[in-house]
């Protein structure tokens, strides 16, 4: 069975939910603390064993390749100054993985933009991440990592789920689980997907949440499927005409899901990851207390 070694990042979306910020910086460099959002994303991929990505991005976000890039200037003075630690880890930022960039032209949707990594993929399996869900499992494996586990259980495509709340449910792609097949640990059958359902219309209450491992066969439904929900050409209608062809999966993965593309899903990651910080946690901590007493 194939290994999988290649991940997609798609990052061309406009991030319209964080105007007036997005209108000069991509969403995906919005830090969480002191860390853009995107590098969370790319190192969860890198600790899941991947070794090539290919971000998909637009005209305006050079800064993401930036930010990967090596920094002479930068890494220069910080030699200079004696700075080894921050040294150290502009150093470990351009050398986490092997990345790579092809633009989106035109906002045609998720299914498009995976579209765009046709080429890149070739005939292997892959991965998809997409940057508006950051996983953390301290102690346990990457949500990434629990998904190929998975395809190397099964050879076939498995999209990462949790469940979330009913009335949450026409937020996001919501799987069917068959009937007539049991789970298998946190794996189970699938025989829908529904984009974007009314809550009266949910098939369950397990939602796709932004990691998938695909087998190519994905692109010829994507290079022929019509736009669906909003207009826009959706990685889910595709997956549903591939439930036709072979068997997919969804998979529950372990883990704390940050949603931040949302901005209180942004606000809770970054005080949970400052508690997390040793040089941060008792200020955050005395703060939040000092707060709620005079709330």
């Amino acid at each position: 069975m194939a290994k999988i070694k290649k991940a997609v990042i798609p990052a061309a979306g406009l991030g319209t939910r964080f105007l007036p910020v997005t209108k000069a910086v991509p969403k995906e460099m919005l830090p969480i603390v002191d860390t853009p959002t995107i590098q969370y994303i790319v190192e969860e991929a890198v600790q899941s064993g991947i070794e090539e990505i290919l971000v998909i991005t637009n005209s305006y976000k050079h800064c993401m390749e930036n930010h990967f890039d090596r920094s002479y200037e930068l890494e220069e003075h910080l030699a200079n100054a004696g700075k080894n630690e921050e040294l150290k880890m502009m150093n470990d930022i351009s050398s986490l993985a092997n990345i790579y960039y092809v633009r989106q032209k035109e906002p045609r949707g998720l299914g498009h933009a995976v579209l765009c990594a046709r080429s890149f993929i070739g005939d292997e399996p892959f991965a998809v991440l997409l940057g508006d869900d950051v996983v953390v499992n301290n102690g346990g494996k990457p949500a990434l990592e629990q998904l190929i586990e998975s395809y190397h259980e099964t050879g076939a495509s498995i999209v990462g789920v949790q469940s979330v709340p009913e009335d949450q449910v026409n937020k996001y792609g919501i799987v069917a689980p068959s009937k007539s097949h049991k789970p298998v640990g946190r794996r189970v059958k699938l025989t829908d997907m529904v984009e974007k359902p009314a809550i009266d219309k949910a098939p369950s209450r397990m939602a796709v949440l932004g990691r998938y491992i695909l087998t190519p066969q994905i692109f010829t439904f994507l290079s022929s499927q019509k736009p669906g929900a909003g207009g826009e050409i959706q990685l889910t209608d595709a997956i549903k005409r591939l439930m036709d062809l072979q068997a997919v999966y969804a998979y529950d993965f372990e883990g704390i899901r940050y949603d931040v593309g949302d901005k209180f899903g942004f606000i809770k990651a970054t005080i949970d990851f400052a508690l997390e910080r040793d040089n941060l946690k008792d200020q955050v901590t005395a703060y939040i207390k000092e707060l709620a007493q005079s709330l």
